[in-house]
């Protein structure tokens, strides 16, 4: 599995967005957006079209934050 940070915005309100920042371990890009539109749909009751993803970018080992991805990605010794 890959390390991603994807980052866009929901929207919350009827004139109104908020940006996120989530990191995701997936197999690819693909991969990614389907997790994005799971979590925040499901936390936040939307649906896809009230999702944008602007940018899905690959990180490496040090910059992951998330330590569930980090876990993943890493694998357990």
């Amino acid at each position: 599995m890959k390390a991603y940070r994807a980052t866009g915005e929901f929207k919350t309100g009827k004139f109104s967005w908020q940006k996120f920042s989530i990191e995701v371990a997936a197999e690819n890009e693909a991969g990614v957006t389907e997790q994005i539109y799971s979590n925040l749909g499901s936390r936040h009751k939307l649906n896809r079209s009230q999702i944008k993803i602007n940018e899905i970018k690959n990180i490496q080992g040090d910059e992951i934050v998330n330590h569930a991805v980090k876990y993943l990605t890493e694998g357990h010794q």
